[in-house]
């Protein structure tokens, strides 16, 4: 298993046990390419989360996608082996920010 595979599969883990709604978009040939690795909605809002392994940081494009998810108030999360297992804390952080 790939060192970014491995923080997807921490992600998910994560996402089932909060019973969050996601997916993995599919970037080839119909899909947008630059979209984040994991999309879905937890408690009625929209996240994207981009999967990294070590010191890698999302292209340029990527980049410009999570910067459209954040100013459409949505949350825009890059999750690497340091911070993969705050992504429950995070998610749950910021949906009692939009619910206030």
């Amino acid at each position: 298993m790939t060192p970014e595979a491995k923080v997807k599969k921490k992600v998910v883990a994560q996402l089932k046990e909060l019973g969050a709604y996601y997916f993995y978009p599919v970037t080839g040939g119909y899909g947008q390419s630059g979209v984040p690795d994991i999309v879905g909605c937890y408690k009625g809002f929209f996240f994207g989360i981009e999967c990294k392994a070590g010191k890698n940081k999302p292209t340029p494009l990527q980049d410009k996608n999570l910067k459209q998810i954040r100013a459409a108030g949505g949350l825009d999360l890059v999750v690497n082996e340091d911070n993969m297992l705050g992504v429950t804390d995070d998610l749950k952080a910021w949906s009692v920010i939009v619910n206030s």
